[in-house]
């Protein structure tokens, strides 16, 4: 069992980033991450922000469904999947984000699906970082 008392760093990644969104690099200290950046919607070969953290967080959403899973002695079935849309808003001259996590999970009731999901949320990272300024739709499909 975990102490709740002590928190242990498991792992810090390390990213350095040139430049910005329009035509930026970001590097991890590890080489393993080396991307371009580009602005959304224009021509050319880089990723963005949103892009990022849709992979991330999604990667991440399916680790906590796992873990939900063992919890509830629920299997996983092959083809579980995740489609994470990340919106970049702009209203009144303010930027923000908007989330929706599309989770697939064929083969188990919707029920049970959706208690694995709100499991889910409620032990992700991410989840936990975004859920207080971010407006997040978690969508069984």
């Amino acid at each position: 069992m975990l102490d709740k008392t002590q928190p242990k760093t498991l792992y810090t990644a390390r990213v350095r980033t040139d430049g910005s969104r329009d035509g930026g690099v970001s590097k991890s200290s590890d080489g393993r991450l080396d991307i371009k950046h580009s602005v959304p919607g224009t021509p050319g070969t880089g990723t963005n922000p949103e892009q990022l953290l849709a992979a991330g967080w999604s990667a991440c959403f399916q680790g906590a469904i796992g873990i939900a899973a063992q919890r509830m002695k629920v299997k996983i079935p092959s083809g579980t999947s995740i489609d994470a849309e990340i919106d970049l808003v702009l209203t009144d001259g303010e930027y923000s984000l908007a989330a929706r996590l599309n989770v697939s999970v064929p083969g188990l009731p919707r029920d049970v699906v959706e208690k694995l999901v709100a499991a889910a949320h409620d032990t992700c990272p991410y989840s936990k970082a975004l859920k207080a300024s971010t407006p997040i739709a978690l969508n069984v499909v």
